[in-house]
């Protein structure tokens, strides 16, 4: 009697698992997606950031041009960002997604000399999720930084 139980519980884990592999997909996949759209924002912020910075040490070193070279940004965001899959080493150029950079010399509230980096990213096409996901994303960051 001990073994006919034992024989109609059997397959209860299979169809479990059936249930309940398609959700756990679904979470993988969004933890996934997620995680790639939050490490490209931080990139894009750093890169920004690292763009404002390297033309301030520029104009600090060089006092008597103020001109603000767009050329020098761009190289710094495309180092900063060359991790990212659409990047990497094949993209030279910030005028066209999936970089678009725009450097200028902008003037404070308080009247002071500053630059401004604007920067924005295409993501790549990923995986959608329906109310929670888009499939892709346009991350724009502005960096505003005075002249010392």
């Amino acid at each position: 009697m001990a073994t006919s139980n034992k024989h109609k519980c059997r397959g209860g884990a299979v169809l479990e698992l059936a249930l309940l592999c398609p959700w756990v997909l679904f979470l993988f996949v969004g933890a996934l997606d997620w995680g790639f759209y939050a490490y490209s924002m931080i990139s894009v912020e750093t890169a920004a950031r690292s763009a404002a910075a390297a033309i301030v040490a520029q104009a600090a070193t060089t006092p008597a041009t103020t001109a603000i070279n767009s050329t020098d940004a761009c190289n710094t965001v495309l180092a900063e960002l060359s991790t990212l899959t659409n990047v990497g080493t094949s993209v030279t150029a910030c005028n066209a997604a999936p970089v678009v950079v725009s450097a200028s010399q902008i003037t404070n509230v308080d009247g002071a000399t500053a630059v401004q980096v604007a920067l924005t990213y295409t993501t790549p096409q990923l995986i959608p999720i329906p109310g929670l996901l888009a499939g892709q994303f346009t991350i724009t960051r502005v960096v505003k930084m005075r002249f010392s």
